[in-house]
């Protein structure tokens, strides 16, 4: 087959020690799962095993979570908000979660209230599904080049969405000051000092999907994984689901690879200095979702203690991704799997067809006995844009001579 190479840097974590964090457990994701459970058209996503596309590429499997299948919102991101409203009304109303549903918690509220957030697309219309499920409005900012497609799933649910002039980190910080001005609620999925909790509850949210899939897994008789591939923007669902992973199985046990674009790198960044470093600009990636120069201190701890590897990758990585998804190998399944959502399979792509493939498999420790966990985040959040990449083959790969 054709070889190209594609923009990949890969870092080491010179600073793993495998501490894992009692905030992100096991106990704390199947608490969030139980309450998941109840809310009305609930079920787990996929977990689809790409079994031909695993030969192919020399690892005895490969899994990928497909998101796109979740709630009918086409992203994993609800899974966070929906979690963190409920927990900041129960501690409102002094509820217990364990005892509530959602229509439980839509009947508790005596006041109007506006959940405000900032997002890229699917953490906004995860924010206003919540709001629109428990009859309250939400407000949802958006960083300068967002979709017009992305504005109007928000809008559809009811939610105001305004597009700001800023970039992702910039909206963050004017999302939080009209919040403060206004008197509503801010569902960040973000900390800094004195913002810790929501996040925490997103994150533990978000661990709802790995605990189905370590369920799901054992189902196909497989032990656990040896690798797992998580996309990052600030890393909230990179550190929830790598918390939750590395409790289960002992970080030791894990390879875990956090990959990011290379126009928002924070966390690759940070991986090499051992500390936090905050990317500015526009950082204009097809990765809308992963577009956030500032990564969360929650989710950092976690990759910093946990994750074996950073990748700063280009965009091609993840259109490659999305083609691959979507054309499958023989009886393996297609996945629509969108730009945030398919630049873990897109990694394991463009080493494949890498002049330097064997180098690059032994960088990340792949062969064949190795099991890949990958997250598809997302499905066609952006459908002009997906079949530009798919149909038309936007940001196109060139074969080496």
């Amino acid at each position: 087959m054709s070889a190209f190479t594609l923009k990949m840097a890969i870092a080491e974590n010179r600073y793993f020690t495998g501490q894992t964090s009692s905030l992100f457990s096991r106990q704390h994701a199947q608490q969030a799962r139980q309450f998941h459970q109840k809310i009305v058209g609930y079920k787990p996503t996929p977990l689809y095993a790409l079994d031909e596309l695993a030969s192919l590429f020399g690892v005895h499997k490969i899994l990928v979570k497909d998101e796109s299948q979740r709630f009918g919102l086409n992203a994993f991101k609800m899974l966070g908000g929906v979690y963190a409203i409920a927990q900041l009304l129960c501690e409102k109303y002094h509820l217990a979660i364990e005892e509530l549903s959602l229509e439980a918690l839509k009947s508790s509220i005596t006041d109007k209230m506006i959940f405000t957030t900032t997002t890229d697309g699917n953490h906004g219309r995860g924010i206003a599904w919540a709001a629109q499920q428990l009859g309250q409005h939400a407000v949802i900012y958006m960083p300068k080049g967002s979709s017009q497609e992305r504005v109007d799933a928000i809008l559809r649910l009811g939610a105001e969405c305004i597009v700001t002039e800023m970039n992702y980190d910039d909206t963050v910080r004017f999302t939080l000051q009209t919040a403060e001005h206004n008197g509503w609620e801010v569902v960040q999925d973000t900390a800094w000092e004195g913002y810790t909790k929501i996040p925490t509850w997103i994150m533990q949210g978000y661990a709802t999907l790995a605990d189905e899939a370590v369920e799901q897994m054992s189902s196909m008789c497989l032990t656990r994984p040896t690798h797992v591939l998580l996309q990052a923007g600030v890393g909230a669902m990179a550190g929830g689901v790598l918390g939750y992973l590395a409790d289960v199985y002992g970080a030791d046990n894990l390879h875990a690879v956090i990959v990011e674009p290379e126009r928002a790198d924070c966390l690759y960044r940070s991986g090499i200095k051992g500390e936090m470093v905050n990317v500015g600009g526009t950082m204009e990636t097809i990765m809308a979702g992963l577009a956030c120069g500032e990564p969360n201190p929650l989710g950092w701890e976690i990759l910093r203690n946990c994750a074996s590897q950073f990748v700063s990758c280009e965009d091609r990585v993840a259109a490659l991704g999305m083609r691959v998804s979507g054309n499958p190998l023989g009886k393996d399944p297609r996945i629509i799997s969108g730009e945030s959502g398919a630049v873990g399979l897109g990694l394991l792509a463009a080493i494949h067809f890498h002049p330097q493939r064997e180098a690059l498999m032994q960088k990340l420790k792949l062969n064949c006995d190795s099991v890949v966990l990958v997250i598809s985040t997302e499905g066609d959040t952006d459908v002009k844009h997906y079949r530009e990449v798919v149909w038309e083959g936007k940001h196109p790969v060139s074969c080496a001579k």
